[in-house]
């Protein structure tokens, strides 16, 4: 697949210009700023009706895995969940997707909401458990979005088998695991001790997004508690992660990152895109780390224009 079917580009343009009307520009600019309401990017934002999927778990070498398929022949994008989420987080980007053209596959990783938990005599690695449920679903190629610790396992798919993927969207990576000192230092520069031990909601959802949609952040809390299945720990990568295996990346890469991401700063992202060939970095602000979940139309809107590129 070298480029996004016309019906796709054409989907998807329809809804990034409803998405985004343009201003009139009948009134002078004072009076613009006069009247002008103050937008607020955490105004709560509805939950759209449920993209039509099958759902079930899916058999595969290391166990069953929950899996949401929309289905159809539009170009495939398989959602990566973070750690604290599931298969169940995507609500605002599953009938997004579906609308622009795309089959959308959601699915909850080993030790997730509906999937096995890892066994640990054999964890495996989740990079390989992805490339076998693109086998059992019949995806020859396909685009990765992925949030947070979902951001490595892509990652590490991607070094490992760049040909099935068309795109690579990442989102609030924190990227641990890239052994090169300017990631530790950033990440130790940028989190107190006993940070892991603070609350989900505090450490991945912004102040500004709590304070202005509570309903949201117990939202969001309920399906972090609804997460786990089991054990997740154990599942190595396949891929060491440095400055020279970063640089040899030729997927197209999105980073996206939340101004006010206390988990993965935008400092990260900018320094991983210096080691990326192919890339582009968008920072987000205001936003936490769940930048999906926060400011959906905005994440949306990012990555239909990401994927929609030729």
């Amino acid at each position: 697949m070298t480029g996004a079917p016309k019906d796709f580009v054409t989907r998807r343009a329809a809804l990034l210009a409803g998405a985004a009307p343009a201003a009139s520009l009948a009134i002078s600019a004072g009076a613009a700023r006069a009247q002008a309401p103050v937008a607020d990017p955490f105004a709560p934002v509805p939950v759209p009706p449920k993209a039509a999927a099958k759902e079930g778990q899916i058999q595969l070498p290391s166990g069953k895995v929950f899996v949401r398929d929309t289905g159809g022949d539009g170009p495939a994008v398989v959602l990566m969940h973070p750690a604290t989420g599931s298969a169940l987080i995507w609500p605002y980007q599953e009938p997004a997707l579906a609308a622009a053209g795309c089959r959308v596959v959601a699915w909850s990783r080993r030790g997730h909401f509906g999937s096995d938990p890892v066994d640990k005599a054999n964890p495996g690695s989740y990079a390989r458990d992805l490339d076998d449920l693109a086998n059992a679903l019949g995806l020859r190629q396909f685009s990765l979005v992925a949030s947070a610790a979902g951001c490595t396992i892509s990652l590490d798919y991607a070094m490992s088998f760049p040909s099935r993927l068309r795109k690579l969207a990442m989102s609030a990576g924190s990227l641990g695991n890239i052994a090169e000192p300017e990631i530790a230092g950033a990440t130790e520069g940028s989190r107190l001790k006993g940070f892991d031990d603070l609350p989900a909601d505090f450490r991945e959802l912004s102040p500004s997004y709590r304070a202005a949609n509570p309903a949201g952040a117990k939202a969001w809390l309920e399906l972090e508690h609804k997460a786990l299945s089991g054990n997740r720990q154990g599942p190595t990568l396949l891929n060491p992660f440095n400055w020279t295996t970063l640089g040899q990346m030729k997927v197209p890469t999105l980073l996206v990152y939340g101004g006010a991401d206390l988990a993965a700063p935008a400092t990260i992202g900018r320094i991983v895109a210096r080691h990326l060939p192919n890339r582009e970095l968008v920072v987000v602000p205001e936003a936490g780390h769940s930048i999906y979940w926060e400011q959906p139309e905005t994440f949306n809107r990012t990555v239909l224009e990401f994927l929609g590129k030729a």
